[in-house]
């Protein structure tokens, strides 16, 4: 019976290419689905065969550390280089886009608010 090893819902493409390499790598036999037509269906990468399942959680468990760990030192680095971004920088970069927003949601907590008293709820 076939087994979900690795949902790719929500995972960048540059993961799952390097998760669906390292699995072709070590020569473990699985097969992909994806999303379908209206995006319902379950996207991930399956295994064909039930005796390679910790094999196969065991290598993408250490390539997932090794991706979080190289992610950290990257947003580390940056960090210290002053190249993250900032909320505080986004803000001042575009004011009124941010203001337009928090409108926005105001008008939206204001309407339902409005609607609740007037329903006498």
């Amino acid at each position: 019976m076939a087994l979900l090893l690795f949902p790719l819902r929500g995972v960048p493409e540059d993961e799952a290419d390097e998760v669906r390499e390292l699995l072709a790598e070590q020569q473990i036999d699985f097969y992909e689905t994806s999303a379908g037509n209206w995006g319902v269906s379950m996207p991930g990468l399956w295994l064909r065969d039930d005796a390679e399942l910790e094999k196969a959680r065991q290598l993408i468990g250490h390539y997932q550390q090794q991706r979080y760990l190289t992610a950290r030192q990257d947003y580390l680095q940056r960090k210290q280089l002053g190249q993250q971004k900032t909320l505080r920088q986004e803000l001042i970069k575009r004011p009124l886009v941010y203001v337009a927003y928090l409108l926005a949601m105001g008008l939206v907590i204001y309407a339902s608010v409005r609607l609740l008293f007037e329903l006498g709820l």
